[in-house]
């Protein structure tokens, strides 16, 4: 039988509100509206789904707070995650975003209306304070505290929502299934105990060995979960993902597992987002929950130690597994032994005994360079899919981002570059100098949003770029670090194969930027001229992870092209 939603009632609001979504639809045309984040999207799906319950809407700050502070929402319902809808002063000022207000909610892909929100309250937030009791650290070498910084504006606007109907998929749709749809397909094939493995990357070997044992272990069947929302900057991107998944399918005894795929946007907070995810399986109606070693830990935190310890997340669900309601099939890392030819938990390996494995970082570096994959750690037709995504080294595509001054000689490096690597040949080259890529239709000044703004579409197209394959040199002033850091998430991203980023400090002395403008730019802004110009009344932030440092008052060109060109 299919647990219980927490909560107690599965909040479908989308069954909900059909009988008037017609009328919802009518009203949203006529209302102001936020045109929704990627992040945002996937929250939003979950809440009008059911995935979320017993959340109605985006949390108010009552909510909000009790939730970052004790997990638990106002009303004391267990609850792990906080999800939030954040605006700008602009957004509040421009929409009416007011206590009362109904807003209309769409699309970013389509701009379809998905929901109306009847908004409780609008609250600001302590960012450090969030980072450090939801992510256990104001570090931004976690990808949700970087998110956290870069991204997400300074407001929150809570509210309960009406659903008007699901955002549109257009892929693997007959693999999508909401809470309500995978419930009666347990129900249809009467699976009373069911065991839900999260994942966030391709699976192996030691995977199927894992939730077939779990399966058997609790004599039930097997529910294979991942994410295709938001994941981890640099992760395999969802399309190979879910091949790769389609294709280990086939390795599991007959009729004993289904996949299907959850459009979640993780936040990599290890033992919180176990909870939440064994919360969000429940109201898919799993009995049992897979917690495995380092539960959606980011990795290696500034200091270089893990973010979290490798069973934090397996305890946190313990403690409030009477609450959750589901079952925690705790699991230790597998390995192989070659002397069986099988997998085994670390924990029951004899001492003594060899043992092989394969990191994720290792796989990762053997698939980029196109290095031999052995049979005991992946089946063949896993290795085919990914391979399929992963192109020799030479054909992979790369971001070369140099930063520095105004007249820095960061442009003539870039043009340098771009015509080296002609040379080379084997791949297109894109040039994206300075602060050229711009929207015709938007005015954009120098300030540091509206810098931060540009770099957010010069990260979107060196992303697209070098998914396809190209060489992308760019070459903007970014003077600032978390506009940097958005340029690499961005394209680890969305750079599939091509997600891989290379941020060069050209360091030329600012003295020198300027005693050699022969423009007069610099001597316009000492005289008030150009206002936000970087080095004259807007700081320059020098990087602190540069790949490579240049410049050009101590190196020629023609030495810099050669040392980044090779």
């Amino acid at each position: 039988m299919a647990s219980t939603p927490h909560g107690g009632i599965l909040k479908d609001l989308v069954s909900r509100d059909e009988p008037i979504s017609g009328q919802l639809k009518d009203e949203a045309a006529k209302l102001k509206d936020i045109v929704l984040t990627e992040r945002q999207l996937c929250d939003l799906e979950l809440i009008i789904n059911g995935g979320f319950s017993p959340l109605e809407g985006f949390m108010n700050e009552a909510d909000y707070t009790s939730v970052v502070d004790t997990l638990r929402l106002s009303d004391g319902t267990l609850f792990a995650m906080p999800v939030t809808l954040d605006v700008s002063s602009a957004d509040i000022e421009h929409l009416g975003i007011v206590p009362g207000a109904r807003i209309t909610l769409r699309d970013p892909r389509d701009d379809e209306a998905l929901a109306i929100i009847t908004v409780d309250d609008v609250y600001t937030y302590d960012r450090v304070k969030e980072s450090i009791l939801v992510f256990g650290a104001d570090d931004p070498a976690h990808p949700s505290v970087a998110y956290l910084r870069n991204r997400v504006k300074p407001f929150y606007v809570g509210g309960k929502v009406q659903a008007i109907q699901a955002p549109s998929h257009f892929d693997y749709v007959a693999l999508r299934y909401t809470p309500t749809e995978l419930r009666a397909h347990f129900k249809k094939l009467a699976w009373r105990r069911v065991v839900a493995f999260q994942t966030r990357n391709p699976m192996h070997r030691a995977h199927r060995e894992l939730t077939v044992r779990a399966a058997r272990q609790h004599q039930a069947n097997v529910l294979i979960h991942p994410v295709v929302g938001l994941t981890k900057p640099g992760d395999v991107d969802h399309y190979t993902r879910v091949r790769v998944y389609e294709a280990i399918m086939a390795k599991y005894p007959n009729g004993m597992g289904h996949l299907a795929l959850l459009p979640l946007a993780m936040r990599m907070a290890g033992p919180r987002e176990a909870v939440w995810h064994a919360i969000i399986r429940k109201n898919f109606g799993a009995t049992h929950f897979i917690v495995g070693r380092d539960h959606a830990g980011p990795g290696k935190n500034s200091q270089g130690k893990d973010f979290y310890g490798p069973y934090d997340a397996q305890e946190l669900v313990e403690k409030y597994k009477d609450e959750i309601e589901i079952e925690m099939v705790p699991f230790q890392q597998m390995t192989y032994l070659p002397s069986t030819d099988e997998y085994q938990p670390v924990d029951e390996i004899p001492a003594g005994a060899q043992t092989l494995d394969i990191s994720g970082t290792e796989l990762r570096r053997r698939l980029k360079s196109g290095a031999h994959i052995p049979d005991w750690f992946s089946y063949e037709a896993v290795v085919t899919r990914l391979r399929e995504s992963y192109p020799p080294r030479n054909k992979q595509g790369f971001v070369l981002c140099l930063t520095g001054f105004y007249n820095s000689g960061k442009n003539i490096i870039a043009k340098a570059l771009q015509v080296a690597l002609n040379e080379q040949g084997g791949r297109s080259v894109s040039l994206l100098l300075g602060e050229t890529v711009r929207d015709d239709n938007v005015k954009l000044g120098f300030t540091p949003d509206e810098r931060h703004e540009n770099l957010q579409r010069i990260s979107f197209v060196a992303g697209e770029l070098a998914r396809a394959g190209a060489a992308v040199i760019a070459s903007p002033i970014a003077p600032e670090e978390r506009s940097r850091a958005l340029v690499k998430d961005t394209v680890l991203q969305n750079g599939g194969a091509g997600g891989n980023f290379f941020l060069i400090h050209v360091a030329t002395p600012l003295e020198h930027c300027e005693s050699t403008d022969r423009k007069g730019i610099y001597a316009q802004a000492r005289r008030g001229e150009i206002r936000g110009f970087v080095g004259v009344d807007t700081e320059y932030e020098v990087p602190k992870k540069a790949d490579l440092v240049v410049d050009v008052t101590t190196q020629s060109i023609p030495s810099i092209v050669h040392s980044e060109s090779n």
